[in-house]
Order: structure tokens, then sequence, then C-alpha cells
């Protein structure tokens, strides 16, 4: 049974600015279709990738301030995997690095459990190991 004990953190250098409580990432590598005068689909041009992500943070503390400090600065920052204890992860790594905040939500004053904010963002780089 694997153990999870691994989240997901914002980071700024080495610097935690927060847990994500919910990640939600879309990616889209477009291509065009190149023809010719002798044969449709002869090849295809590869666009620039787009990688977008909305991630859930608890709205507690100074994280929704930092996060939207970064978003009216225009400071990238890093999504990475951090370990609390054990050594029994799904991967060695992942790195949402150069992600800057697009827009931000926080939500409504709960009664019971943490409040939430929704923060929509982009990666300029991604990668990951397992």
């Amino acid at each position: 049974m694997a153990d999870w004990n691994t989240r997901l953190e914002v980071k700024l250098g080495d610097k935690t600015i927060t847990p994500i409580s919910n990640l939600q990432t879309t990616f889209n590598v477009p291509h065009t279709v190149i023809h010719s005068l002798e044969a449709d689909g002869t090849g295809y041009v590869r666009q620039p990738f787009t990688f977008t992500f909305t991630m859930t943070v608890p709205a507690v503390a100074e994280a929704v301030a930092d996060l939207t400090e970064l978003a009216v600065n225009g400071t990238e920052f890093s999504v990475s995997v951090a370990e609390k204890t054990g050594t029994d992860w799904s991967f060695k790594s992942i790195k949402f690095a150069r992600c800057v905040v697009t827009s931000g939500s926080p939500s409504n004053i709960t009664v019971d459990g943490v409040p939430q904010a929704n923060f929509s963002c982009m990666a300029l780089t991604v990668t990951v190991e397992d």
C-alpha cells in the first residue's frame, strides 16, 4: 500500500508560500498540418505549448496576500513536491517552474472548515521525473 505522505507546495525560491489543496492542469500542444499539391497531410508544424493550471489553497495566514502580491508584481514562482516523512513517492520530482498568477478568486467565509482561494496560473517550464 502506498504511503501518500507528499504534497504540492507553492515556492518562491526556497521559501514555501502555501500548500496546495487541489490542482487542475490543462495543456495544449497545437500542431498545424502541412498540405502540398501532391498530397494531404505531408507534415506538420508544432506551435508553442501552453500549460495552465488552477490551484486551490487554504485562505489562512498570509498565503492569499502573498499570492496576490506575486500576481500584481508579475513575480514568477514554482510548484514542487514536498515530502513530509518517509520515502514512498509517486514522483521523484515534479517541477512547474516560472509560474505566474493570471487571476484569483477567494472563497466566501464558511462557518466550518478552512476557507479556500482559487488562483489561475500558467507555467512556462514543466518537467516530471518518475
